[in-house]
């Protein structure tokens, strides 16, 4: 017992002390910067122009390898895509070697590696250094470039870009790169459907025949491997790699716009709007301006606690994150500060990002502030060497961009050594909220009347083409969403040939994140029944058989709400436009949208529930081309999901969807795989169990 009070005794008296001697309200003094030692690479040059950097790192037993071409920026135009494919398919199999055997043997070591569009990158145990490179060398001396592997890596993109093509994420990024460079710059061009289509074998064996040359490629090697390994290894691998001379670009500068201004691209089924404001900067790799102006970037837009986060997520709660970046690059480097908002408060998020440009450049930063940033950057720099690709990049960057030779091993110190009058000078400088181009994709009849104030509001489609929203899209005098109606029912068959039609069974095949799902759906007029199914398990059921519905999801049942089930009749018709006004459906005019560039009228239809849609139709043929539903979600949420319909095949006389692009939160391509009209029905089909 005594012995326990000596020790209360004592450890009450070292806390006495211990607040006696710290005054906690006050945060330490941040420690001077460790300079980091990076080790100096050995370097040797191969007789093709091969440039090799060496870094010795013999912690744990493994070794990687980089190869990066040095070349200029390529202006793809309507082929674009081509040098990304080229890439790809490096790694599609080799004249020795199938893609499924070159796999196997990179597994069976277990080793890593990738080839792209600007060189390779190989790691593995150290003792299987020499395979690697075995299989390294084999897929860059001897590509094969399969037809079938394009074919496929065109259909995985062209999937990919049906998904992101509604995408308001996908569209802010296009478009923001034609608003910063042009389509006519490498930065501001991006891969369409059009362009994918475009693609050929020899685009992409040209480009590998041109650029992929030793005379414009550094190899750096970090590991356990010593320097006179590296080099021996390194000659007997790759001295036959053929030298050739390689073309150079060169482009006109881009140019931040002369005013601030508006770029609204109007997306109707928006909930939210994307806003981006952006414009390029002329800020080199390397430039002495460039730590200074991270520690910039990172007090107003780089973190959580960044001034962008602090007002408009945790002040004002207008969005999950409010972010801004300040890249320097080669060419043409560029500023983004960017959020997704609701509707309601675009115009009052837009306010307050461009009062934090305006503050920061005008009263500059506090001290606090300052060391914050520091410290943040001085962490995240110290745990990128745990990669030896960081080490790999720095080695590279230092001769790719005449870097001094100390230039990472002092980061640390440089970063420490910028001042509020640097920071304040950085500001001034690239901060310019007077002549930014503010992105904003978003549902314009929302929020388009509130922009206005922010600049003169200029239309753009989803391509980054500007157009003028009262010339583009109109409709003729006469037109009523019930002619519209009329002739899509003429479009897909007829009135006689629809009314025929007793019951219609289909059949889709779609693919999401790998995983196959084949979505089948009967109807009778009467009753209903859709499944989806995945792997041969049921995923998700509706069966309504005229009075009862029953939902299941992953064999639980979910419930439906009464006013769902007003709407369940009308899902059951085989053409529902046949008879809206029977089935208490009201259908209005909405509008007009270029859709694949054609012209397609919207109708907005109410179902007797009060959920609404808005289907459009092409102006031309008649046929439904799009439907956007919005629904209620979780938490009060709005739920948006689009279907875009790219073909129809006739079956039995009448037309039915062939290829959909659907997007519910997810996104997926949905191929018809069979139609039966008038079907045998089993008896059971509607019945509830």
């Amino acid at each position: 017992m005594k012995l326990r009070l000596i020790y209360l005794m004592l450890f009450a008296l070292i806390g006495t002390t211990a607040v006696a001697q710290v005054d906690r309200t006050e945060a330490p003094e941040p420690a001077e910067p460790k300079e980091i030692n990076i080790a100096k690479p050995y370097t040797f040059e191969l007789k093709n122009g091969l440039k090799v950097y060496v870094v010795e790192n013999h912690k744990l037993p493994r070794v990687a390898f980089s190869l990066s071409l040095d070349r200029d920026p390529i202006l793809e135009g309507d082929k674009a895509g081509y040098v990304s494919f080229a890439g790809q398919l490096m790694m599609r199999g080799t004249e020795s070697r199938t893609k499924a055997q070159l796999d196997e043997e990179i597994d069976f070591i277990g080793a890593n590696l990738s080839a792209f569009s600007t060189g390779m990158f190989g790691s593995s145990l150290t003792k299987h250094k020499d395979k690697l490179l075995d299989l390294m060398t084999d897929v860059l001396y001897n590509p094969a470039f399969p037809e079938e592997e394009l074919e496929k890596l065109k259909k995985q993109t062209l999937s990919g870009l049906a998904a992101s093509k509604d995408d308001p994420n996908s569209i802010a990024s296009d478009v923001r790169g034609v608003l910063n460079y042009s389509l006519d710059h490498p930065y501001g061009e991006f891969t369409t459907e059009e362009s994918v289509e475009n693609i050929t074998l020899e685009d992409c064996k040209k480009y590998y025949q041109t650029y992929f040359k030793p005379n414009i490629a550094y190899l750096a090697i970090v590991g356990d491997i010593t320097p006179k390994e590296a080099k021996k290894l390194i000659k007997s691998k790759f001295s036959s790699w053929e030298a050739n001379e390689v073309p150079s670009f060169e482009y006109e500068t881009p140019k931040a716009p002369e005013e601030t201004y508006v770029a609204l691209v109007d997306r109707e089924a928006s909930v939210q709007s994307v806003i981006n404001v952006t414009y390029p900067v002329e800020l080199e790799i390397g430039d002495a301006d460039v730590i200074k102006a991270r520690v910039l970037n990172q007090i107003l837009g780089g973190g959580f606690s960044s001034r962008l986060m602090q007002n408009l997520r945790e002040d004002k709660a207008y969005t999950y994150g409010a972010r801004s970046s300040l890249s320097s690059d080669e060419l043409i480097g560029n500023f983004t500060a960017s959020a997704s908002v609701r509707n309601e408060v675009t115009d009052s998020a837009i306010t307050e990002f461009m009062a934090e440009l305006i503050k920061i450049k005008e009263e500059g930063v506090t001290q606090k502030e300052l060391d914050a940033a520091k410290a943040s950057i001085i962490g995240s720099f110290a745990r990128s060497l745990e990669s030896p690709q960081t080490v790999a990049s720095f080695a590279i960057n230092t001769a790719k961009y005449n870097l001094p030779e100390d230039y990472y091993t002092n980061y640390l110190k440089n970063v420490n050594a910028v001042t509020l009058e640097d920071v304040k000078a950085m500001a001034q400088k690239y901060i310019k909220p007077g002549h930014a181009n503010i992105l904003v994709v978003g549902k314009g009849a929302d929020i388009a009347a509130s922009l206005g104030k922010f600049g003169e509001v200029k239309y753009f489609d989803r391509y980054g083409v500007q157009y003028d929203p009262n010339d583009r899209v109109k409709i003729p005098e006469g037109i009523t969403a019930q002619n519209i109606i009329d002739k899509y029912v003429e479009a897909i068959g007829g009135k006689e040939a629809l009314e025929g039609v007793i019951n219609i069974k289909t059949v889709y095949e779609a693919s999401v994140q790998g995983q196959k799902l084949t979505l089948t759906s009967v109807k009778n007029n009467k009753a209903s029944k859709q499944a989806i199914t995945m792997m041969g398990m049921n995923f998700m059921s509706t069966v309504y058989d005229g009075s009862d519905v029953k939902i299941t999801q992953q064999g639980q049942n979910v419930p439906v709400g009464e006013e769902d089930k007003k709407d369940l009749p009308i899902d059951a018709q085989v053409t529902p436009e046949l008879n809206y006004d029977k089935l208490g459906v009201t259908i209005e005019l909405a509008g007009a949208q270029n859709i694949n560039g054609k012209t397609a009228y919207g109708v907005k239809v109410t179902m007797p529930s009060g959920k609404t849609s808005t289907q459009y139709f092409d102006a031309e043929s008649g046929l439904k081309v799009k439907s956007v539903v919005t629904n209620e979600g979780p938490n009060g949420q709005s739920m948006t999901s689009t279907t875009e319909i790219k073909s129809y095949k006739e079956v039995d006389g009448i037309k039915v969807p062939e290829k959909m692009n659907i997007n519910q939160g997810f996104p997926m391509t949905a191929e018809l795989k069979s139609a039966e009209v008038n079907a045998d029905l089993d008896e059971d089909t509607f019945k509830i169990k």
